[in-house]
């Protein structure tokens, strides 16, 4: 792999992680009537979205967003259950199951499209 694709793979792990931050800061803006944590949210997506593009110039857009997503989707669950006391279901679960598998599936499409050409 070459030192892009890892300084890429880094960028865009890293994008999805700070999604989960801004993520809960904007719960806890209230609708961005709270200063402190909607300075945070703001800081935070400004970076989040930094770090997407950097991983949008080397996989595309495709897979790239949906990686960024998926990150940010399952985090917040997580966090939305460990720390805001939603409901965790069998139904949130395998619907995560879905989204993971889903993404993994893109990965695999863009390795068989790289090599046809």
């Amino acid at each position: 792999m070459k030192k892009d694709n890892k300084t890429a793979w880094i960028c865009l792990a890293a994008a999805g992680l700070i999604e989960i931050i801004w993520a809960y800061f904007m719960k806890q803006s209230h609708g961005f009537t709270v200063l402190v944590p909607s300075i945070v949210t703001i800081a935070f997506l400004i970076l989040s979205f930094f770090l997407l593009e950097r991983g949008i110039r080397t996989f595309g857009i495709g897979m790239s967003y949906a990686i960024f997503t998926g990150i940010g989707i399952a985090g917040t669950t997580a966090i939305g259950i460990i720390l805001l006391d939603e409901i965790l279901s069998v139904a949130k679960v395998m619907s995560l199951l879905v989204l993971i598998t889903g993404i993994i599936g893109l990965k695999f499409c863009e390795e068989d499209e790289g090599e046809q050409q």
